[in-house]
């Protein structure tokens, strides 16, 4: 009997073998789906490299995923592109304003419309790399609901950067939140945490406090970031001084909503004692020493600390009454229930 002849289609099978080795290599994640939220105004040029990007960086993720396109009422031919890649890809989903509501707006509505129960956020300026996803990833299954990036290398004009670890270095001093970079565009969130937080006018770049508040576990890995290949940044100067007002409201709404008197009452005690010090060393002078007080200015610097302490007090006492009349649970965060 002859021998059948040998196979000589052996790289194929070979080919075939090492593809199943490397797909049965891949990471697999605990996430059902990815949604990926992309809020933008007129970046038409940096649309299709993006796209392109973000699909090489989720290529090899054994998992579901979703392009989302936040078109914050672009006035250049960013929602044409947009609408073209959706007819390439159905994954890619848009939402289109009529008008520029800002990227606090963009980013909320993008929440409510994740279908992903992990949420992956970046700027479409393709200064945030998408290769950088697995690695958000891999942090959030190591148990934390929040996975920030952090520009350690940044390729931004002078002005920005040093601003911006200003702003940074004062949100960690009020805060608490230990992270270096709170305004990174590259975010991992769980689906609990987007749900349970809310923005509005420029809080996009507190959502690590806001979460943290919340009780959720945060973390921070740096991140390649690139310089800008098309268009102009965003940043003016008004955003800076906008960004410390917010950092105000952002800490009265979580640490002091329910206790307004630990705020008020402190500031107002404060207020009270300096100015009572003032006058009471004035009035010893007076007293014993026989100096006037016509003509003193700090005379009536005293007395107007103690009446702005009084009114402080006074203000921190009816929210207190307030707070206690209308009690509220909404912002107590269930991790499990049995």
């Amino acid at each position: 009997m002859i021998n059948p002849p040998k196979q000589k289609n052996i790289p194929q099978k070979t080919r075939h073998y090492r593809s199943y080795k490397n797909y049965r290599h891949r990471k697999k994640y605990s996430f059902k789906k990815l949604s990926i939220l992309i809020p933008l105004y007129n970046e038409e040029e940096s649309l299709k490299p993006l796209f392109e990007e973000i699909r090489k960086g989720v290529r090899n993720l054994n998992i579901e995923y979703e392009i989302i396109f936040i078109d914050d009422g672009s006035t250049d031919s960013s929602l044409n592109v947009i609408k073209e890649l959706s007819k390439r890809d159905t994954r890619v989903k848009y939402i289109s304003f009529r008008k520029n509501y800002g990227k606090s707006a963009a980013l909320n509505i993008g929440f409510k419309n994740a279908a992903g129960d992990v949420v992956i956020t970046m700027d479409a300026d393709l200064q945030d790399d998408p290769l950088e996803i697995p690695n958000l990833l891999n942090e959030l299954e190591k148990g934390y609901d929040l996975v920030s990036g952090w520009k350690k290398i940044r390729y931004d004009p002078f002005v920005k950067r040093n601003s911006s670890k200003f702003f940074n270095w004062v949100t960690r001093i009020f805060s608490g939140i230990k992270i270096h970079d709170f305004n990174c565009g590259l975010k991992a969130y769980r689906v609990e945490v987007v749900r349970s937080v809310y923005v509005h006018g420029e809080l996009h770049r507190y959502i690590p406090v806001l979460a943290g508040w919340k009780g959720f576990k945060i973390t921070e890995i740096p991140v390649k970031h690139h310089p800008r290949r098309y268009g102009k940044t965003k940043f003016g100067i008004s955003r800076f001084f906008k960004g410390f007002v917010d950092l105000i409201t952002v800490i009265f709404t979580t640490r002091y909503i329910r206790r307004p008197l630990h705020l008020f009452g402190l500031v107002g005690a404060l207020s009270f004692v300096t100015g009572f010090v003032i006058d009471a060393i004035l009035a010893f002078f007076w007293l014993f020493y026989n100096k006037p007080l016509s003509n003193r200015p700090l005379l009536l610097l005293g007395l107007l600390l103690m009446i702005v302490g009084v009114q402080l007090f006074a203000i921190g006492l009816l929210g207190e009454m307030m707070v206690h009349k209308f009690p509220s649970e909404d912002d107590i965060n269930i991790k499990e229930q049995n």
